[in-house]
């Protein structure tokens, strides 16, 4: 028996885990996937939003201010790319211009500090390539931009070193709540929990259902995005966004930590909960819409196209709280944008809720700190070689494109809560997100990931589940 079960292991499932953490507690986190980090948190814009956007009072907009604020000292602790860029929203027209003012004071009354208007001169002097049509922009110095995927693996590594156990392939299939104890039947087996949190993204409403009368619903609403290469990183400084509207904050153009360029999302409600597919008609939307607020996007540029999926709820709100008719059960749902934003808060409520519920008492050994996979990048030649000689791995190239090692590699199988697949690796190290997509160092880090884990290499999967790369040999077709 658990004190706490979460189920899901995104981005908010992962902060919940790691504030739970704190507490003693035993603490178990299901998922699905094969990893951590496989649903909404993968795919999305990678912005840290200001919190000028959400409604005035709302949890979205409380929660949203509160997790920016968090952010850099959460990155400094567990040591994930954090950078402070800051945003502009861009108003096209002149006619517009009520909104972007109205959009200046909403943000005020939720507490945003720096925000205000740029005019025309000063935008095109901020960003050189904004487009012809810009008039002025609300600019919010306090805005961001995070690798989604390192956050994540941050805040579950740092909860797995706190003691929370993390079940893997473990997909809910029921739940029902006896006397005070839930049960929980898995993929895996059964277990029983104290309390349950419901962090399972497009899901959530699927778990709620499964003890709660009073149902919900979650929509998946796909958004396709293009990246581009490197070479395009630096056309913006900023994030820049479109003045937004009843589906979002629309297209944007925006740096990644990484030095590339990302363009999109769209917004489709679709039925389908893992329809993670891209579109053409939605991918033209995306190098359409773009040119509104940047020029000369260079889209010869893009080197892959991905879709993720926004768990959204009718009332565009965060719900989280303990269900009025299931005491113990917990949900985090409706967490879409700004959900990455406000993960660090999202976390400190649920495991605030958690401790009422089950008079949690704090621990005194927390480990708060956590060190990301070595980058030989960041070392000095002298150091760099030294390492080399202690360690000759690090010397050994896998991913060209983003001179990926050996070394990274190993760190990233072997260190707590360890890549097992080609997109587990991709995640924690960049090996295969350059130019060439993976085309060439895939069957160097198959091999080396079939050898740490003594797994045929026909085992070892894209990432996870029936998504294996070698289906037999040349021999078999004879």
């Amino acid at each position: 028996m658990y004190d706490v079960v979460i189920i899901g292991s995104g981005v908010s499932g992962a902060a919940a885990a790691r504030e739970i953490s704190r507490y003693q507690a035993s603490v178990c986190v299901l998922e699905k996937e094969e990893d951590v980090c496989c649903g909404t948190s993968k795919a999305n814009s990678a912005i840290i939003h200001a919190g000028y956007d959400a409604e005035n009072g709302s949890l979205m907009a409380k929660l949203n201010v509160e997790g920016n604020q968090m952010m850099e000292k959460l990155a400094e602790d567990l040591d994930f790319e954090f950078i402070r860029n800051g945003s502009l929203v861009v108003c096209t027209e002149e006619e517009n211009r009520p909104a972007l003012l109205e959009l200046l004071e909403r943000g005020k009354r939720n507490g945003v500090e720096g925000l205000r208007i740029v005019e025309r001169d000063e935008l095109t002097a901020m960003e050189p390539n904004i487009s012809d049509e810009a008039v002025a922009a609300l600019y919010a110095p306090t805005g961001g931009i995070v690798c989604p995927f390192h956050l994540n693996i941050a805040l579950a590594e740092n909860a797995c070193a706190n003691g929370v156990e993390f079940k893997f392939n473990t997909e809910v299939e029921g739940m029902e709540k006896i006397d005070e104890v839930f049960r929980i039947k898995t993929s895996q087996g059964t277990l029983q929990a104290r309390c349950v949190v419901n962090a399972a993204g497009v899901y959530a409403d699927k778990i709620h259902n499964m003890v709660s009368k009073k149902k919900m619903t979650i929509i998946p609403r796909r958004g396709d995005y293009c990246l581009l290469d490197k070479t395009a990183g630096g056309h913006v400084k900023r994030t820049i966004f479109a003045l937004p509207n009843a589906f979002g904050k629309g297209v944007l153009v925006s740096p990644t930590v990484h030095g590339n360029l990302i363009v999109g999302p769209t917004a489709m409600d679709i039925e389908d909960k893992e329809g993670v597919n891209t579109t053409r008609a939605e991918l033209d939307e995306v190098t359409t819409k773009c040119a509104r607020t940047v020029k000369n996007v260079p889209l010869r540029q893009v080197i892959t196209s991905f879709a993720g999926l926004r768990a959204h709820e009718e009332g565009h709100e965060f719900i989280i709280g303990e269900a009025d008719d299931v005491p113990g059960f917990v949900d985090c749902a409706g967490i879409e944008s700004p959900g990455l934003t406000s993960s660090p808060a999202i976390g400190c409520m649920v495991a605030d809720i958690v401790k009422e519920i089950l008079h949690l008492q704090k621990k005194e050994d927390f480990i708060a700190t956590r060190k990301r996979i070595l980058n030989p990048e960041t070392l000095s030649i002298e150091e760099r070689n030294e390492l080399i000689k202690k360690q000759p791995a690090y010397g050994n190239i896998i991913c060209r494109c983003e001179m990926v090692t050996e070394g990274e590699i190993l760190d990233a199988i072997h260190r707590p809560l360890g890549a097992r697949s080609l997109d587990g690796v991709k995640r924690r190290t960049r090996a295969g997100m350059g130019r060439c997509q993976a085309g060439f160092c895939s069957p160097r880090t198959m091999e080396i990931l079939s050898r740490e884990l003594k797994m045929d290499v026909q085992e070892i999967t894209k990432s996870g589940g029936k998504s294996v790369i070698v289906v037999g040999t040349n021999k078999d077709s004879l």
